[in-house]
């Protein structure tokens, strides 16, 4: 049972292997990774391309088990219990992964459909969402007809149409030129406050972590925290840079030691 002061996510002593190619050894890709994240929060994880933030990324999201340790989502085994977190999870990727075949109004529509929802009610709610995204006028587009952007914005309209308590990013903006993706990150941020979201945001740029964390946590291969920062509105520029300088030389070691 989750209580309002239990961690939304906890992963405690968690570990994930793969089996090699050669089958004779097995690739560790999560190494002991303990950690909470509570309600409302939006953390930010950060580290170089294979450090294994994808694989953490998966296990939150039920797509894979532990090999080791207990991973925990507002109480719940997220690959045991899959269908409970049926519309409590809502996932944006690196690509905008929309249907080429519907609409950008049938693409918000798509997990309230699948979540059985009242066709008049997620008509409504799927409006309104590309409402908010700034796409009013643009309902009945395919997304070829859209640019990167606003694909994108199509892609966080269908994550959070469900309504979900959790919001999962693996890097949804890097595709994106960077005025684009500044904009986008902003208005990701505020949706997450306005809607009193719990978000976890997977990046490889500082900047972007910076930008979007409550908190920073930067990973080491295999993944585990190797830096951890807060941040707030007033965190002031020195103490900005001084994180910055701290996990420009963290990523450093690392790339030392890959």
């Amino acid at each position: 049972m989750n209580t309002a002061a239990d961690p939304v996510i906890r992963f405690t002593e968690v570990s994930k292997t793969f089996p090699r190619t050669d089958g004779k050894d097995v690739f560790t890709a999560v190494d002991k990774l303990s950690f909470e994240i509570a309600k409302g929060e939006i953390v930010a994880v950060l580290g170089k391309t294979g450090c294994g933030k994808s694989t953490m990324f998966n296990i939150v999201a039920g797509l894979i088990e532990p090999s080791e340790g207990q991973a925990r989502v507002v109480g719940h085994n997220p690959f045991s219990e899959f269908d409970f977190f049926r519309g409590k999870i809502g996932i944006v990727f690196q690509n905008d992964r929309l249907m080429p075949w519907r609409t950008a109004l049938e693409n918000v529509m798509l997990g309230l459909q699948v979540l059985n929802a009242d066709p008049k009610q997620a008509l409504e709610t799927a409006r309104g969402w590309l409402a908010r995204l700034g796409l009013s006028g643009h309902e009945n587009d395919y997304p070829h007809a859209l640019s990167g952007g606003m694909r994108q914005r199509v892609s966080i309209a269908r994550a959070f149409a469900v309504n979900p308590d959790i919001l999962l990013c693996d890097e949804p903006f890097s595709a994106l030129d960077e005025m684009t993706a500044r904009d986008l990150r902003a208005e990701f941020v505020k949706l997450v406050r306005q809607n009193n979201k719990t978000a976890v945001f997977i990046t490889h740029q500082i900047g972007e972590a910076m930008d979007i964390g409550d908190r920073v946590m930067v990973f080491h291969r295999p993944a585990r925290i190797a830096y951890e920062a807060r941040l707030s509105s007033e965190t002031g520029e020195a103490e900005r840079t001084k994180v910055r300088d701290d996990i420009m030389k963290v990523l450093s070691v690392d790339q030392a030691t890959a």
